[in-house]
């Protein structure tokens, strides 16, 4: 398996910006972070891809690095970072095997991220138009799962519907040749998947919703997303 490399692909649109702001905010941070419900602070720090800098478009962050804690699921194998004011509700529908959904929510109690792992999912396939925003390998999940799984941003779009999308994908969300490519993340014998709960029309065209995703909220959830590791 070739180490994690910075992916650029060309779609309908495709707009790609560099992942340093998030990846370099979240590798400061993840080794000294305290521990959230059911997480442990020996996971291992995650670690950044070579990337260059931000779109200098994209607003520069100068706030402090944030203290972040690990969650990790009961597998003991499957685990994630994020911000260490934030929490973490376990769902276990079965404990052997463990099936569950972990439902990350603010300070404010709004649910940001939506994960589940198991053994039992759909595909649901979509037949819209895919401009990607954004891709990036997951570092932690190199090698666990053949296609190496993506954080990714991308937007569906159906006549004048636009479905804007954040979350783990099983590698690249549009093909080289641009076909939309939807399927599972395996790992092993589980399905994992992890998506930013966008509600309603979040963002009025692409330039608005790359402007968020480089933004204080953005970068922190494409954090969380990159720190995903599997042992």
């Amino acid at each position: 398996m070739r180490p994690p490399q910075r992916t650029a692909l060309l779609s309908t649109a495709l707009f790609s910006a560099p992942i340093a702001g998030a990846v370099l905010f979240l590798s400061a941070c993840a080794a000294g972070g305290p521990a959230g419900s059911g997480g442990t602070p020996e996971s291992p720090a995650v670690q950044a891809p070579a990337a260059s800098q931000p779109p200098s478009s994209a607003p520069a962050s100068t706030a402090p690095a944030a203290a972040l804690a690990t969650f990790t699921f009961p597998d003991g194998r499957l685990s994630f970072q994020h911000p260490a004011d934030w929490r973490v509700e376990l769902f276990e529908a079965s404990a052997s095997p463990f099936v569950g959904t972990a439902s990350v929510y603010d300070p404010a109690g709004q649910l940001r991220v939506s994960v589940y792992t198991g053994e039992i999912a759909d595909v649901v396939a979509s037949a819209a138009a895919r401009t990607v925003l954004e891709t990036d390998p997951v570092p932690g999940l190199v090698g666990k799962s053949v296609p190496t799984p993506h954080s990714s941003f991308f937007v569906d779009r159906s006549g004048d519907a636009a479905q804007y999308r954040m979350g783990l994908t099983p590698g690249l969300p549009v093909s080289p040749n641009g076909k939309v490519q939807d399927g599972l993340i395996m790992l092993g014998e589980r399905i994992l998947s992890a998506d930013v709960v966008l509600t309603g029309t979040p963002f009025a065209n692409d330039e608005e919703a790359k402007a968020w995703y480089w933004g204080a909220e953005g970068r922190t959830l494409k954090a969380l997303l990159m720190s995903f590791s599997y042992r």
